[in-house]
């Protein structure tokens, strides 16, 4: 039987434009743990997962990153406190499936580097 080399997403990488400016939004706006940081890279602590923002070596790999699902207990307070921190919402929280007891809501963002993300939480109902 074959096994899966794979066994776990142990980074992610977020091109960045300005370091500075997103080091703040990833640990003031969204409260992430920073690890440590470089002139050109910040690594930030996400429950057993490692954020990498970096900026890019070269203008091929400056495109917007791939959406990051931060998964938040109750996603309407989320919302709010980061609503209040003045975090730029594209949407409000909103239910995208149903199975059977459990609604999976969720509401996108944008952080300093034009980036989408969201929020997600799953809900017994």
């Amino acid at each position: 039987m074959a096994t899966t080399m794979v066994q776990k997403v142990g980074q992610i990488g977020v091109p960045v434009k300005d370091l500075n400016r997103a080091l703040d939004f990833y640990k003031e706006k969204l409260g992430l743990s920073l690890l440590f940081n470089t002139d050109r890279m910040a690594f930030f602590e996400c429950n057993g997962l490692r954020l990498m923002l970096s900026l890019p070596e070269k203008e091929e790999f400056a495109n917007s990153s791939s959406v990051i699902y931060f998964q938040v207990t109750n996603i309407k307070e989320a919302y709010e406190r980061l609503a209040d921190k003045e975090v730029t919402f594209v949407d409000e929280p909103h239910v995208v499936a149903k199975m059977g007891q459990t609604e999976t809501w969720m509401v996108f963002f944008k952080d300093t580097e034009d980036n989408t993300h969201a929020l997600m939480s799953e809900v017994q109902v």
